[in-house]
């Protein structure tokens, strides 16, 4: 039943947000590949002279100009500059009034969240990227909610009724960006089974890949309490959500700077909850940062949600309590996965 469902989704994306933004002729060769390999669609990616490319379980296939799946780059079809250019210009269509500003940064947001990365060549200004001319790579990575993934986290970060601070720490595709974002859905929207009711929480989402907002709307759910700062520094962000939103708590992802620590423990010390993640293979890895190593020094934690793919992409490997570094769940004996 969950791959029908995955296929119907995937289908829908497809022929309203994805196709559309191709040349025709791409659009169609995508159309004849079989929909339980679509379900699986992370990404298509584009470049001049080389093959069309989909990646799909994060791996990478290319498709034949008869559509069919292919290892073989001799056997693939071979993308042309005025692909590039025809797709780059339905895409700049998608963001008229903010395009010229979102393109410095190398990605836009679409409706529905999906979002296109692309390089070329680098106008700079002041030493900044101004802009980016003669685009010769494009990424469209399809956005995905998975709902629930945190439902099995959640009794694990509360402690006689009280929210505790949060660091999640994964690998890159590991699933860290999908937890945060479920934790953030049902802490917002209020969890009945656990009494907690529904809290305000103000969302840093400095690379558009939580909400995924497209021209101010969040495209993936947040809850009903969530106020977003999209494209904003995270320690910049936090500051402002101190000042301006009262918070009860601030979520972000990805952390590592210096300025970063200096606005959590500011965040914490007022009295507000932090949940965010940084990458990394494990605690001990982490810990080997000296940005990463305040925070844990000056014990801002109180729970290390360690993701892993060892069953499958959002496994949860570990959830340490900070003081003794005890693991709270058992391995191997109630699987948890957030993915």
């Amino acid at each position: 039943m969950k791959g029908t469902n995955n296929e119907k989704a995937i289908k829908v994306i497809l022929e309203h947000e994805i196709l559309p933004l191709l040349p025709l002729h791409i659009a169609e060769l995508i159309k004849k590949v079989s929909i339980s390999f679509l379900s699986h669609l992370e990404e298509i990616r584009m470049r001049p002279t080389k093959p069309l490319m989909l990646v799909a379980s994060d791996q990478d296939f290319m498709l034949a100009p008869d559509g069919e799946i292919t290892k073989d780059y001799r056997k693939a079809y071979i993308l042309t500059k005025d692909d590039i250019c025809k797709t780059f210009h339905f895409i700049s269509q998608c963001s008229v009034y903010s395009f010229e500003e979102e393109m410095k940064n190398g990605y836009i947001t679409i409706s529905g969240g999906h979002r296109i990365g692309f390089s070329g060549h680098a106008l700079l200004e002041n030493e900044n990227i101004k802009t980016i001319k003669h685009i010769s790579s494009l990424n469209i990575r399809i956005a995905r909610e998975i709902i629930g993934t945190a439902d099995r986290v959640l009794p694990f970060i509360i402690d006689s009724g009280k929210l505790l601070n949060v660091l999640i720490i994964s690998p890159p595709k590991a699933g860290k960006t999908t937890l945060l974002r479920d934790l953030v859905r049902q802490l917002s929207s209020g969890v009945d089974r656990l009494g907690i009711k529904g809290l305000n929480i103000g969302l840093i989402d400095e690379r558009s890949e939580i909400a995924c907002c497209y021209e101010g709307i969040p495209q993936n759910d947040v809850g009903i309490r969530t106020d977003i700062l999209d494209g904003c520094p995270k320690a910049k962000g936090i500051m402002l959500l101190l000042r301006s939103m009262s918070p009860d708590i601030i979520a972000t992802d990805e952390i590592g700077r210096n300025e970063d620590v200096t606005a959590i423990e500011e965040a914490i010390n007022a009295g507000v909850t932090i949940i965010t993640t940084v990458h990394g293979l494990d605690f001990d890895d982490i810990r080997k940062r000296p940005t990463i190593r305040k925070l844990i020094n000056r014990g801002l934690f109180d729970r290390y949600i360690i993701l892993g793919t060892s069953s499958g992409v959002g496994s949860v490997e570990a959830i340490l309590e900070s003081k003794s570094l005890k693991n709270l769940i058992e391995k191997g004996s109630d699987e948890i996965k957030c993915g």
